[in-house]
């Protein structure tokens, strides 16, 4: 199926095979694939009780990187494939903003979090420190009061920690298809 032929009926089906395709790929230099790292951040929202909503946008925040026009390596070629925004783009006629937002903003919410805490910087693994500088380095006062205004951003930053700790080697979680009942039950009317 590709995805001209998607439907809401068919959207779990496809995000559910594209984990399983295309899921055991490298992420960007971590020690954990890219299914690995979507699921054990969803492991992370669902333990600090993250609203269903959230623990999906965790779920699938990094879709983009699997239904973007750019290879996975590309920030390893100095190439910003945007995709965040190709992910919530992907998934917007499907789910509703609380999900995509949050999965459009976790990059932005990244570099707020290096404008706003002097401390986050040095929590962030090298290949998110790489690509942090690719996507602009952090955020300044102007794009700080932007972000903040956007009504996703607490979202955002709670979905940018999340994403954070999701890159544990070895850490045994819930598979993406436990969680098809809660993917359908979301799903745009």
């Amino acid at each position: 199926m590709n995805k001209n032929e998607l439907t809401r009926d068919n959207i779990v089906d496809f995000i559910l095979d594209l984990f399983e395709r295309r899921g055991a790929e490298e992420y960007l230099g971590e020690s954990v694939s890219m299914s690995q790292h979507m699921e054990q951040s969803a492991a992370c929202a669902v333990a600090d009780n993250a609203t269903a909503e959230l623990v999906v946008a965790l779920l699938l925040h990094d879709i983009g990187h699997l239904v973007g026009d750019f290879a996975v390596e590309a920030l390893e070629n100095d190439i910003d494939a945007c995709h965040e925004d190709a992910g919530a783009n992907f998934l917007a006629p499907y789910f509703p903003k609380t999900i995509t937002e949050p999965i459009r903003l976790h990059v932005a919410a990244k570099k707020y979090l290096c404008a706003v805490d002097d401390q986050y910087l040095n929590r962030l693994s090298d290949a998110s420190i790489n690509s942090l500088n690719l996507q602009g380095g952090p955020m300044t006062a102007s794009e700080v009061k932007l972000f903040e205004a956007n009504p996703h951003h607490l979202a955002a930053v709670k979905a940018r920690h999340y994403d954070d700790d999701g890159k544990v080697s070895g850490l045994d979680i819930r598979p993406i298809k436990d969680y098809r009942g809660q993917l359908e039950s979301l799903l745009r009317p």
